[in-house]
């Protein structure tokens, strides 16, 4: 079993019906309408309500951040492979993150959250040396993990040539390139691939890119917290795209 927690989380855990809920512990002293609206989910679900003190959600939880909600779920359901992500594409173009051992599950969370927000197909993480998608990360993600289909995979750089096999092409971000994150064209199916906090990219995954591509820093350090950089390149993605969209629909509209 699993433990996450945060109202957003359960929330968002409860409207995706991804998980089988043991049990949702609420803290005794709330009685808010948000949480009155989590207590509701769960009745409408069958899932069942157990009226808790905090403390005793401190040590569920792990954590004193829970707000005052905590769920006991199953574990979260990993796809496959990169295959079912693209098989769930939600545009013209499939778009899919693929994280080269990211292992704070902050950044994870909010990684995720982004992804979720600009249209990402979905995440790809490797097995080993790097975080899953722990209740920290459910958290941090404000309940989007229990939305965007995340795939476990084995080797990260044979992920990518599978890709490229799919003709899907492959981007990664990398303070060494020598073009810009805005000069790809994204209107195509393509997977942004991104380093671990302070390593960046392994050489071999470098290597397995089509194209490299960098940040520009004005100021005086070197580089982005690698979900603040994924959100810049990932909203350049959806920024291109839409415009896009609205250049064919007003071509279409004039036709």
């Amino acid at each position: 079993m699993a433990v996450i927690y945060g109202i957003n989380t359960v929330a968002e855990a409860l409207k995706a019906r991804g998980r089988a809920f043991e049990y949702v512990a609420v803290a005794r002293e709330r009685h808010d309408q948000r949480v009155q609206q989590i207590i509701a989910g769960c009745r409408a679900q069958g899932v069942a309500v157990r009226s808790t003190p905090s403390e005793e959600l401190d040590r569920l939880a792990g954590a004193p951040s829970h707000q005052g909600v905590v769920a006991v779920t199953s574990e979260k359901q990993y796809a496959a492979d990169a295959d079912d992500l693209l098989a769930t594409r939600r545009g013209q173009h499939a778009f899919l993150v693929v994280l080269d051992g990211v292992e704070d599950p902050h950044n994870l969370g909010a990684i995720i959250r982004t992804a979720e927000a600009a249209g990402a197909d979905g995440i790809v993480i490797p097995e080993r040396r790097a975080v899953g998608v722990t209740g920290t990360v459910a958290k941090a993600s404000a309940g989007a993990s229990e939305h965007l289909p995340i795939a476990k995979v084995t080797n990260i750089s044979r992920t990518l040539e599978e890709l490229k096999k799919k003709n899907v092409w492959t981007v990664g971000l990398d303070e060494r390139a020598d073009q810009t994150y805005d000069q790809v064209d994204y209107n195509m199916d393509c997977a942004l691939v991104l380093g671990a906090e302070g390593k960046g990219l392994h050489e071999q995954v470098r290597k397995h890119c089509d194209f490299l591509v960098n940040i520009p820093m004005m100021g005086q350090v070197a580089s982005l917290n690698v979900s603040v950089a994924a959100g810049v390149v990932m909203y350049e993605v959806a920024r291109q795209r839409r415009n896009a969209l609205t250049t064919k629909v007003t071509k279409d509209t004039k036709a």
